[in-house]
């Protein structure tokens, strides 16, 4: 039924008409935890055909519908109660804010007649949302709330998509109405911009370097065919953040890798040496340019953004478009002769090319993480927690498509992958997902392995253990003058044992000569599974690029 036309006579609670809001956008799963507040909701679920997953705590509801939106490319949606339910979701929200994915987060409220008054389970959360969302509702009426979610989903996925909150009342859930139906508004964001399209290709053509500098935008902008094809059709070598890991196609001759604090060597000296950058969905973050006032110096700007508050925002473009990325990419294809620069881009590749003849018997975590992600191929969705693992699966997985990589960007947000892999396999349910956290991370949302049991979830879970905060203590070591502070988790419980008492299946790769059989247990075992890895507690990720410097100044590369 579309709303926006059709006129009902049926009576329906607020909740019900949520409900029936959500069906109508074409929700088929959403992730919370009930609570006072928000029982009519949950009382109107039962008649739903909407599947209800139950997490054990909100902010993995936030973080899996986030997952769910990655991977789906559809809208993800989280439901909690009022008060602490709430504000267990900012973390997640945020999350989504910060990494530009769209989702409506659902939250009860008290009655309309006690709000402002300190009730029971009372908070701002409309108030404590708006530096982290796209737009905030508070419903006041029952027939508001039909066009309200409607419009909150057109919110979270037009132009540049975030999250949207949605506060309800508990008294608005439980009030009857004949009609919710209220026209629906329009948030399309389309820009024609022939003169920038001239301008931006005249500045190609004079290039005598150019370099693309791919983000997550791309993805988002569902433009990752139209970048290999300007690639294809070009030669243009590219670099691309953590965010922008996947669009470019693994095997593309002048696939660079990574740029910034952790980048590849080969991409971040291309980087410095480049003459045009072409920045397609990025937004020149800290952790990818270093220093940014030595960052690209020689280099013109060509910035596409569908956001246009990003163009010019941190580096001043000499061409910004912020229309629709796919459509101005494909736009900017034209013959190049940058067949020296290629040249050079192919020697930096091969010379800062990664090794993984590691000495020793124990298991080396880069190259576990690259024989894994070949092993499984494009069938896997990998996600990420935060830490040295997160850069090691930036560096080392195989990844053929952005939606294939999901992890913590903008935000960092340790537990992030346990949840947000229950999100993945519900949009994509056929695919092998596989969650790789730290010691750290995990025990941030360990108890989502309850999830996992309940709901028969068949997510992997490969947990690299050093018995320690490892990125914190790589910092310490390096920074710090070796002055360790609260890095020591070696009091960590046997994760193996745990999990088991999660009823999920477990086993510990202690040696390297394990780790055959273990990638065969993981891409082929039914059902969720653990796999306990320990790795050395002093091991590095590099390169590195030290606070405050250049990205020409990494440590552990040779110039």
């Amino acid at each position: 039924m579309d709303g926006s036309k059709a006129q009902s006579t049926t009576t329906k609670t607020g909740a019900q008409w949520l409900l029936h809001a959500l069906e109508a956008e074409g929700c088929d799963v959403l992730f919370g935890y009930p609570g006072g507040a928000i029982m009519p909701v949950y009382d109107a679920l039962v008649d739903s055909d909407i599947k209800h997953i139950l997490v054990r705590h909100e902010q993995a509801a936030a973080l899996a519908a986030d997952g769910y939106a990655r991977a789906s490319g559809k809208v993800g949606v989280c439901l909690a109660t009022s008060g602490p339910g709430a504000t267990n979701l900012l973390t997640g929200i945020a999350n989504a804010y910060l990494d530009s994915v769209p989702m409506v987060a659902i939250t009860g409220q008290v009655q309309t007649g006690v709000m402002g008054t300190d009730a029971f389970q009372e908070v701002d959360i409309f108030g404590m949302s708006l530096p982290v969302v796209k737009h905030s509702f508070i419903i006041r009426n029952a027939e508001d709330v039909y066009a309200t979610v409607r419009n909150a989903f057109a919110i979270a996925r037009s132009g540049r998509p975030g999250p949207v909150l949605i506060d309800l009342p508990k008294d608005v859930a439980t009030t009857k109405v004949a009609s919710s139906m209220a026209s629906l508004k329009s948030f399309q964001t389309t820009i024609d911009e022939p003169e920038g399209i001239a301008a931006a290709r005249a500045l190609i053509a004079q290039a005598e370097r150019p370099l693309l500098y791919v983000g997550g935008g791309v993805n988002m902008g569902n433009a990752e065919w139209a970048l290999r094809s300007l690639m294809r059709s070009t030669g243009l070598p590219a670099v691309w953040t953590l965010k922008g890991l996947g669009a470019v196609e693994p095997d593309a001759p002048f696939n660079l890798g990574m740029l910034g604090m952790h980048g590849n060597p080969a991409a971040n000296f291309a980087v410095q040496d480049c003459d045009l950058l072409i920045v397609a969905g990025a937004r020149f973050d800290d952790r990818a340019t270093g220093k940014l006032s030595t960052f690209a110096p020689k280099a013109k700007v060509l910035h596409l953004d569908i956001d246009a508050a990003e163009i010019s925002k941190l580096r001043n473009a000499d061409v910004g478009l912020s229309g629709k990325i796919c459509e101005n990419l494909l736009a900017l294809a034209q013959p190049l002769n940058i067949s020296e620069w290629q040249k050079k881009c192919r020697a930096m590749k091969t010379q800062h090319a990664e090794r993984y003849d590691a000495p020793g018997d124990g298991v080396f975590a880069p190259a576990l993480l690259k024989q894994l992600s070949e092993a499984g191929g494009n069938k896997v969705i990998v996600t990420s927690d935060v830490g040295q693992h997160q850069m090691w699966v930036a560096q080392h997985w195989r990844v053929n498509r952005t939606s294939a990589h999901l992890s913590s960007g903008g935000l960092g947000t340790m537990g992030y992958g346990l949840p947000a892999a229950i999100g993945a396999q519900y949009a994509k349910p056929n695919a092998t997902v596989i969650c790789v956290s730290g010691d750290g991370s995990i025990m941030m949302n360990i108890q989502e392995l309850a999830t996992l049991k309940r709901y028969g979830i068949p997510v992997k879970i490969v947990l690299l253990d050093n018995s320690s905060l490892g990125m914190v203590r790589q910092w310490q070591e390096l920074f710090f003058a070796e002055r360790y502070s609260e890095v020591d988790l070696s009091d960590n419980p046997d994760f193996a044992v745990l999990a088991n008492a999660f009823g999920i299946p477990s086993f510990t790769v202690e040696r390297r000569d394990q780790v055959p059989a273990a990638i065969e247990r993981l891409l082929n075992d039914e059902g969720s599974l653990f796999c306990h890895v320990k790795i050395d507690p002093r091991a590095n990720v590099w390169p590195l690029v030290p606070p405050g410097k250049s990205n020409a100044d990494m440590m552990g590369c040779a110039a």
